[in-house]
């Protein structure tokens, strides 16, 4: 089981190395991240995009190309068309955004003739490696769905069992997160992660254990759960591995949180997507996409093994 980037950065070194393609790969944090994550042994980039600036991104960073296919379209939006497609086609395992808008990069996961599409929901996984924590935490979703029904929460569990599952954690715990640990018909929040916790026990939800609703205290701080009336009878007593947000806004809200106030790492995938697909920001540091890229990159691996 991975407790940190450092083991899946490890796990992933010792399968086989991955296609990664990126759209519009002019951008100095994603170039730099490509590099490092094809120096570690775990991808062979292909750069699409226009040619003369990622050569002049490069020699800028003092990064030798010469390992890198190189695909030359100038035009931002035919670039990631034809990124996409390369992966699409199964010639790549990964795609990843580089220097263009999300609305753009989005669009060329939804082409409907080259894309990514399952005719699913899309999500976002957000993995944590937060200093004081002894496990990785999956965040979702901090970024992608604004409100998901009922059954989006049971796709975004399945979803994101399988990148924990990825990493090693056989049958993650996951926590659907209320205000309070009880159901109140007047919270729709607790109604949901309660049905969860029954389509799970009912084996609807499988291969995790599902345990809501869940104070956030309660979900993953043992200390505070001690102390919690009822907590003896819980599955999970602060223990949770999968953090399931009833809305965007209460996951962006901790995700930003502990991005500013803690010590920690993180990385990113967006899921839903026949291949993985790295959707990072572009304020996102360097090693924040380098962990993105070996996330992506055990979640490619048990695809290929067709774990997934």
């Amino acid at each position: 089981m991975s407790k940190s980037f450092d083991e899946i950065l490890s796990k992933v070194k010792s399968a086989d190395r991955k296609k990664l393609s990126v759209a519009s790969a002019a951008d100095e944090p994603v170039l730099e991240a490509v590099d490092a994550a094809r120096k570690a042994g775990i991808v062979d980039p292909i750069l699409v995009g226009d040619q003369a600036k990622i050569e002049e991104v490069a020699r800028t960073l003092q990064i030798d190309l010469s390992g890198c296919e190189i695909i030359n379209e100038p035009d931002t939006d035919l670039a990631a068309r034809r990124a996409v497609q390369i992966v699409h086609d199964g010639d790549a395992d990964i795609y990843m955004k580089g220097q263009l808008e999300t609305k753009a990069f989005l669009k060329s996961v939804l082409d409907k003739e080259v894309g990514l599409r399952t005719g699913r929901p899309l999500s976002h996984v957000c993995v944590f490696e937060i200093e004081g924590v002894n496990r990785l935490l999956f965040l979702t979703d901090v970024a992608f769905m604004p409100y998901p029904t009922l059954e989006d929460k049971k796709v975004i569990i399945e979803y994101t069992v399988n990148v924990a599952r990825a990493c090693g954690i056989e049958c993650p715990k996951v926590a659907p997160l209320a205000a309070v640990e009880v159901v109140n018909e007047k919270m729709p929040v607790t109604v949901e992660a309660a049905e969860l916790t029954r389509l799970c026990e009912a084996g609807e939800i499988k291969n995790c254990i599902v345990d809501g609703p869940l104070s956030m205290d309660l979900a993953i701080d043992p200390e505070a759960a001690r102390h919690k009336a009822g907590a003896s009878d819980r599955k999970i007593v602060g223990d949770a591995d999968i953090l399931l947000f009833p809305d965007i806004h209460a996951g962006n809200l901790v995700y930003k949180t502990i991005v500013r106030m803690s010590k920690c790492k993180n990385g990113n995938i967006l899921t839903g997507t026949k291949s993985p697909v790295i959707l990072t920001s572009r304020s996102d540091t360097v090693e924040v996409k380098l962990n993105s890229i070996a996330l992506a990159a055990v979640v490619a691996e048990d695809q290929k093994k067709g774990i997934l």
